[in-house]
């Protein structure tokens, strides 16, 4: 709209004035910023293209009179001419490209008197409004989808794991376009799960129960954030966090909690930070022989020195990767 606004100012004493007038489908209707209201209640004319426009009953609610109109930009301008008064046309979504476009071509003829221009956005997504977006899609794909309504929880839980370790290695590889695109496979996962589980007869809960389930835990376990506790170090929080979950989960023991099924340096690290982060319990490490035992040691070591025994383990076992590569005289995996 920059090309179109330079273009009119340039033009001959223009008559009226046409506010293209943007709105967000993800955010409630009748939600519109101040300068929208004006707009529209200023405006002598109010088209709007889309008569199922969720603005629209809002609109005529609050005496606004709009015109079920599909407008092209000689319309428009026409209109102007005509009795040199505003014209406002409620866009949907990101605009109508092929209205604004012809606005910008009639500009650049310099044939035409063209009216004041401009695009006005009436509503702007909040952070994290996309998210409603994913929500509609699975919603649709779980409707529709021959292969996606089938799939239970256990049936998509290996895709849960592999979607995690292909996080993992993007955030490892240092890649952001790829740790973009993994977290977004993750997140599907999530909402996946979670529209399966509205389906429940027994136990329904929806994507909204998960988030809310999540919130009241980040602000119970972060008093020094919402509340009135005081923690000035990393280790401060943690603690506190731990004495929370304990008291939350009603754990008898420090084991308990933790995922067997985990890969076993995790597993085996997981365990001694339990030990060493309890008060008043020292375990020592079973002295037994055997490559298991040795691999717990080196684990329990491992965590000891604030060093993940399996990120660890990932990247020596990736420059072996590499060293096998040169000696096949290939080069290193990219």
């Amino acid at each position: 709209m920059n090309a179109i606004s330079s273009s009119a100012a340039a033009s001959p004493a223009a008559p009226g004035r046409v506010v293209l007038l943007t709105t967000s489908h993800r955010v409630a209707p009748g939600l519109l910023s101040w300068p929208a209201w004006q707009a529209l209640r200023t405006a002598d004319r109010v088209l709007c293209a889309d008569g199922a426009h969720p603005q629209l009953p809002y609109l005529r609610e609050a005496g606004i009179e709009v015109e079920e109109a599909s407008p092209t930009a000689e319309d428009l301008v026409a209109a102007c001419a005509d009795d040199g008064r505003t014209v406002v046309v409620v866009a949907t979504g990101e605009g109508e490209p092929a209205l604004t476009d012809g606005l910008a071509r009639l500009a650049g003829s310099g044939r035409v008197a063209m009216p004041e221009l401009e695009l006005l956005p009436a509503s702007y997504d909040l952070p994290g409004a996309r998210l409603l977006d994913l929500v509609q899609v699975m919603d649709r794909i779980r409707a529709e989808c021959p292969w996606s309504s089938r799939q239970t929880h256990k049936g998509l839980a290996k895709y849960g794991i592999e979607e995690a370790y292909e996080l993992v290695e993007a955030i490892e590889d240092g890649d952001r376009d790829e740790l973009r695109e993994e977290l977004g496979d993750v997140l599907l996962q999530v909402v996946f799960h979670a529209r399966i589980a509205e389906e429940d007869e027994e136990a329904p809960f929806s994507i909204d129960d998960v988030a809310g389930t999540i919130v009241a835990k980040l602000v119970h376990r972060h008093p020094h954030v919402f509340g009135d506790a005081t923690a000035t170090t990393p280790e401060e929080v943690k603690a506190h966090w731990m004495r929370t979950k304990a008291v939350e989960k009603r754990r008898e023991s420090v084991t308990d909690g933790i995922p067997v099924h985990q890969p076993g340096l995790a597993l085996a690290a997981k365990l001694a930070s339990r030990v060493r982060s309890a008060a008043d319990l020292e375990v020592p490490l079973p002295t037994a022989e055997g490559i298991g035992y040795e691999l717990l040691a080196l684990a329990a070591r491992a965590e000891a020195e604030g060093t993940d025994p399996e990120a660890a383990l990932r990247a020596a076992s990736r420059t072996y990767r590499d060293t096998i590569r040169t000696a096949e005289g290939l080069p290193p995996t990219p």
